[in-house]
């Protein structure tokens, strides 16, 4: 095969090898060995090209950019395929008439915009509008005998990792985003190791692996002491949570009970998804310039302890333009919205107006922005008069040039 690569190259071809991750299965193991000579040979020549193609990160890192690899050091060319933007997935939530905002915070929670994973819920028969969605969801995706993510985490994510990787993927899980103090602290009471033990395994899976992410506040320099930490993938960071344990308790006790607690486990995790949504989908429609909000940098949330103990804002938008900064309360319930929320809301910001960082903006118009999957026009009017933004996925689908067949009803639960 490596020889018959070789020869189309010569003679001008370009192969394409996809799926190219499983060749780091030991059986497949010594093409790469193969394929180096064949490369070798045809590098420095003008004819032909080689694309390998592989969606499993930590596979692909293994084969092509470890220092024991056959392949090490032989890539020329790099291109990351991204997920699906907003727009491309809620042309898709319309195709399949997924129209509760609820039910699309639910599925981008757990997918976000893998193409495979709503092919997945689609040839399970639960990419649909149901009452029941979270239960069949979750059970035909996860908990059954022929449930096609059930090993996906192990198969995918966590093949290449052992040890001290895995139980601080579980932290970052179970904690959410946290500062790394706090990391070092919960790290060591579990006996896993020192704080340089930590450190290194925490760069290695930022930036090898790139499970891990660097959370910085708005202003803030890369080497603050105020960065959090959090895992990258939405299914990942699901699996380790909420459907990890829960999947094998169900071989233990009865499926229904496994799932209800999965589902309980996901609503945490979901109210992290959601702000990382909401500050998504404000990029993407001033990158494509619609929406209500033009942005000059990138959104971000704002902290001044690691914390968050006395300053927490969601989201922080800027237009340098207009001088116009937008701060963001995100909730998965409109409701949630209340006298006492909205008080705390406030009082954050006002104390991030009295620090260095605020003090920056002293001069600028501010706006405050509520977020939730859906209001109801008697909770929107009711925020208006009191001079907030609202903002939810039905207004962010309209921006975007898909607006819902049907209107939500956020209080009623019901469709209009």
């Amino acid at each position: 095969m490596a020889e018959l690569i070789e020869t189309l190259c010569s003679l001008g071809w370009i192969v394409v090898i996809d799926e190219f991750q499983y060749f780091n299965r030991k059986a497949l193991a010594p093409f790469a060995s193969y394929l180096q000579s064949a490369v070798d040979r045809l590098r420095d020549t003008r004819h032909g090209g080689l694309f390998v193609l592989g969606s499993i990160h930590t596979e692909m890192t293994a084969i092509l950019e470890d220092r024991h690899s056959p392949l090490f050091n032989r890539v020329t060319h790099r291109i990351d395929v991204g997920h699906w933007d907003f727009s491309t997935l809620f042309e898709m939530f319309d195709a399949h008439d997924v129209t509760d905002p609820h039910h699309r915070v639910f599925l981008w929670s757990l997918f976000e915009g893998v193409p495979k994973f709503y092919r997945d819920a689609f040839e399970q028969g639960v990419l649909s509008e149901k009452p029941d969605h979270r239960t069949k969801t979750l059970q035909g995706l996860f908990f059954e005998g022929s449930s096609p993510l059930r090993d996906e985490a192990a198969n995918w994510f966590l093949r290449e990792l052992r040890g001290r990787y895995d139980s601080l993927l579980k932290l970052l899980a179970r904690k959410g985003p946290c500062a790394y103090r706090e990391l070092v602290d919960e790290y060591g009471r579990a006996g896993s190791g020192g704080e340089q033990q930590l450190s290194a395994y925490l760069q290695t899976l930022i930036e090898r692996y790139r499970m891990v992410e660097k959370l910085l506040p708005v202003f803030a320099g890369d080497k603050s002491r105020k960065a959090r930490y959090g895992i990258s993938d939405n299914f990942l960071s699901a699996w380790l949570s909420a459907l990890s344990r829960n999947v094998e308790i169900a071989r233990i006790r009865p499926v229904e009970d496994a799932i209800a607690r999965a589902d309980r486990a996901l609503a945490s995790h979901e109210g992290f998804a959601f702000e990382q949504m909401i500050r998504q989908l404000t990029e993407e429609c001033s990158r494509k310039a619609v929406g209500d909000f033009k942005l000059t940098d990138m959104v971000r949330g704002y902290w001044n302890k690691a914390d968050g103990s006395d300053i927490e804002i969601d989201l922080v938008a800027l237009d340098e333009e207009s001088t116009t900064v937008r701060f963001g309360s995100c909730k998965r319930n409109g409701e949630r919205h209340d006298g006492d929320g909205l008080k705390r809301f406030n009082g954050h910001v006002d104390r991030f107006m009295t620090s260095k960082e605020g003090r920056r903006l002293s001069n600028w118009k501010r706006e405050m922005a509520l977020y939730s999957p859906a209001f109801s026009s008697s909770l929107r009017s009711k925020f208006a008069s009191q001079g907030y933004v609202c903002q939810d996925l039905n207004d962010f689908a309209t921006h975007l040039g898909h607006p819902p067949k049907k209107l939500f009803a956020a209080n009623e639960r019901a469709f209009q």
